[in-house]
């Protein structure tokens, strides 16, 4: 970006915010201060590229993303019209050429985005100065550039970037591990290191025949021996974040490390953008729409209003369209607990004209969809309300590939089947489940990780450019279990070339057991 910006408003967009922001807080949203920004194009996609943080470390992806969104722009294809960031305080970017309807469209929708980043609990955990934070970061990486040369930092950022999507999203909510880690080598008292047997009281004369000295000896070594199997164990139960296991075990040299605990900050902050797509876009169509169509729009301006929201809502042959899904279900929410469609009363119901015509009258629709944009991502949102009767109202199908037709057809418009196709597709942002399983592979300090495989094969180009990747990280060679063709396979690579074989009954059970993580 070239010449600076001021980055005050005009008058006219001034008194827009203000408007737009007390309609907002009538409505009961809850956001932190919004700073909007009016851009030209080429400089907003060129924001855009960088995810919106223009103070990002430099990468030739980037570069990449912003000739896409320029290219698109000028044919016509593509247009930005919003943009706003989880931070305190948020940062959202207008484009200047929009039209005033777009405006008033725009910062409605921003100020929903805002009330979602500030109260949602998936957001809860995000560094709300990640503005600032991206500024450090891009600071490290172009002093690393400085000192270890360009194409050396960008070639290992490039291995990075390449894994940034190895990490256990669910992390920040559970507790993966134990507070006193096995790592830890401070001395421990006898007392502690001392194997208690199961002993029962008695007296002496009978010690002898209630803890038999033969029992207490097997007991003893079973417990040696568990004792022995879980030391060697490392890490002692699967690990789903591959990033972190790899930051604190690779051989890195420090700037290495720090580069790729940057990619892992990141990718923890991006994650809940991921994890609530359809929520998060439904919850700002809900409140543009609400707040233009019943405070903001002037007659003159409903037919244009109708026009652009219609082209946002527009789903286009098999396009899942998150905006469309997110605001039809939360729409469908509050009219359910507005008129009592819910609970055991209204399930039990076999009365097809009377469910029809039910109205309790609660009033509680408003309240439900607060406490959903609080409590849900994507996948729970999906599960808990997605029903028979709105599958049926949004005529939603699932399909697959026919291979004499050689098209797409429709598979099924069975709810069920409808419902696990939405949940799978967004499970792990439909992204395969890698786990490590051993850090010390027969015991040669090889890494052997494991893919749960629920039905759907890697793509092997893509699984050996990753394996690449982490093999360069980790020094060793990497070995990846999965399935190929219905068989389980081992992928290796040493460094040099990749290798594929398939495994057999007689395998080490570990390749072969669940890495499931607790």
């Amino acid at each position: 970006m070239g010449i600076p910006y001021d980055t005050r408003l005009p008058a006219d967009l001034r008194a827009l915010k203000l408007e737009i922001e007390g309609y907002a807080r009538q409505y009961g949203l809850d956001f932190y201060e919004t700073i909007f920004e009016v851009l030209d194009a080429e400089d907003l996609n060129e924001v855009a590229a960088y995810g919106g943080f223009p103070t990002r470390y430099p990468h030739w992806s980037f570069g990449m993303s912003y000739e896409e969104l320029h290219r698109g722009y000028d044919y016509g294809l593509s247009k930005i019209y919003e943009m706003v960031i989880n931070n305190d305080p948020c940062y959202a970017y207008l484009m200047r050429c929009n039209h005033t309807v777009d405006q008033k469209l725009v910062m409605a929708h921003v100020y929903g985005h805002c009330d979602f980043f500030k109260n949602n609990a998936y957001f809860a955990h995000t560094n709300r100065k990640m503005m600032d934070e991206m500024a450090n970061h891009g600071s490290r990486i172009r002093r690393y550039a400085e000192k270890f040369g360009e194409d050396e930092v960008e070639n290992f950022l490039d291995r990075c970037m390449s894994i940034d999507d190895l990490i256990d999203v669910h992390a920040t909510a559970i507790r993966r591990r134990d507070e006193s880690s096995r790592y830890d080598f401070t001395p421990k008292s006898e007392d502690e290191e001392e194997l208690k047997l199961t002993r029962f009281k008695s007296k002496d004369y009978m010690d002898d025949y209630i803890n038999p000295r033969e029992a207490l000896k097997a007991e003893e070594e079973e417990r040696k021996k568990l004792k022995d199997q879980q030391t060697k164990s490392f890490p002692e139960r699967p690990e789903k974040d591959v990033v972190l296991f790899l930051i604190e075990h690779a051989p890195l040299r420090p700037w290495q490390r720090d580069l790729l605990s940057i990619v892992r900050d990141e990718a923890y902050y991006f994650a809940p953008q991921a994890q609530t797509k359809i929520i998060n876009e439904g919850w700002a169509s809900y409140w543009h729409s609400t707040i233009l169509t019943q405070k903001a729009l002037s007659p003159s301006e409903l037919v244009d209003y109708a026009d652009h929201h219609s082209g946002t809502m527009a789903t286009y042959g098999a396009r899942l369209n998150p905006y469309k899904l997110g605001i039809e279900l939360l729409r469908n929410i509050e009219h359910r607990w507005n008129t009592g469609k819910f609970g055991k009363e209204y399930d039990e119901c076999d009365d097809l004209d009377k469910k029809r015509k039910w109205d309790k009258q609660l009033g509680l629709g408003r309240k439900k969809i607060f406490e959903v944009r609080r409590v849900h991502n994507d996948i729970t949102f999906i599960d808990t309300f997605l029903t028979p009767e709105f599958c049926i109202e949004h005529k939603l199908f699932a399909y697959a590939w026919h291979e004499q037709m050689g098209q797409y057809v429709i598979e099924t418009r069975e709810f069920e089947k409808i419902k696990l196709r939405l949940l799978f597709s967004l499970t792990n942002f439909g992204k395969p489940w890698i786990f490590v399983v051993d850090g010390n592979y027969h015991n040669r300090g090889e890494l052997l990780l494991k893919h749960e495989h629920y039905g759907v094969d890697l793509q092997l180009d893509q699984a050996a450019d990753t394996l690449a990747n982490i093999q360069f990280i980790w020094s060793r060679p990497v070995h990846l279990q999965t399935v190929v063709d219905g068989k389980p396979t081992l992928l290796s690579y040493d460094g040099s070339e990749h290798s594929t074989r398939s495994l057999g009954e007689g395998d080490d059970a570990k390749r072969n057991g669940s890495a499931k993580a607790r």
